[in-house]
């Protein structure tokens, strides 16, 4: 994570928070930008790292739009998720017998927006329908109540022209790239997040291993004081930087093999080990350790 400081500068703040995971395809987005609005469907989490894979593999990456509240839908002109791009949406509607019909999955943004169409629809007289009931729990489920000699089918085929149960969503994938908007297509939002996953995954390796080769490097020096004995030297001195001199002249004939330089502050480090564990060292253990 890169750091920056707060805006009174007595705290550090992340600049941005590293995500691993295509967030912004799997939940979606919508802003109101003028000109620049975004509309970005949300997708399935399998599909995502499956085309990832791909990706990573040098295969076509194909993805599309995954809804939670179900329904059915045409991507025909999806588009990738471009501007001029549309989906068509519709509700699944069954009969459950001749007087009832039964709405189980419903489009991509309509909630209470659906039943509110269907009244509507009902009051301009396009569909004539008895009551509607809402038993939507954890489900969604609406009932729509027919008058008797209505035909079922009928009214189906008119609740998807007249009411929200037939809806068409224009996709937009905007984006903010170095601070400006850019129009991309899905797709390659998708090749863009996987190859910042592989960044911040090499980061993480290149921390990782930095902090490995430090804990190697006080390691090999800690071994080389106690196993030559160089915290005799400081036997005699009487001030801290004579203390600090004679470590550092000590250990200068052993440390050649060492991958950097010695500070200060490792010598300030060998100063603190405590002599029980000099006492105990066990340079076997030692060797095995920085292997």
């Amino acid at each position: 994570t890169d750091w920056l400081k707060s805006y009174d500068g007595r705290n550090n703040e992340p600049d941005q928070l590293p995500v691993k995971f295509p967030l912004l395809l799997a939940q979606g987005a919508e802003g109101i930008a003028v000109g620049m609005a975004c509309k970005i469907m949300p997708h399935n989490f399998v599909e995502l790292i499956e085309q990832s894979i791909n990706h990573l593999r040098g295969k076509k990456v194909t993805i599309l739009p995954d809804f939670l509240n179900g329904g059915m839908a045409d991507f025909t002109n999806y588009n990738d998720g471009l501007r001029g791009g549309k989906i068509r949406l519709r509700a699944k509607i069954r009969k459950e017998d001749n007087k009832t019909l039964v709405v189980n999955e419903i489009p991509y943004g309509t909630t209470s927006s659906l039943i509110d169409s269907i009244l509507k629809a009902n009051d301009k007289g396009k569909i004539k329908i008895k009551k509607i009931e809402d038993n939507t729990a954890a489900e969604v489920e609406i009932l729509i109540h027919l008058f008797p000699g209505v035909s079922p089918d009928k009214t189906i085929d008119a609740l998807y022209a007249f009411t929200a149960c037939e809806t068409s969503v224009a996709p937009l994938g905007c984006v903010i790239e170095d601070n400006k908007p850019r129009f991309v297509r899905v797709s390659q939002m998708l090749k863009i997040s996987t190859e910042r996953t592989v960044q911040l995954l090499k980061s993480e390796l290149e921390i990782q291993l930095a902090e490995l080769e430090e804990q190697w490097h006080f390691a090999s020096l800690e071994r080389i004081f106690i196993e030559n004995r160089i915290y005799r030297d400081i036997e005699e001195e009487e001030t801290w930087q004579g203390v600090i001199k004679a470590i550092d002249l000590g250990l200068k004939p052993h440390v050649k093999h060492l991958k950097r330089a010695i500070t200060e502050e490792d010598i300030v480090r060998l100063t603190e080990i405590r002599i029980k564990k000099i006492s105990k060292f066990d340079i076997d253990k030692a060797k095995q350790f920085i292997e």
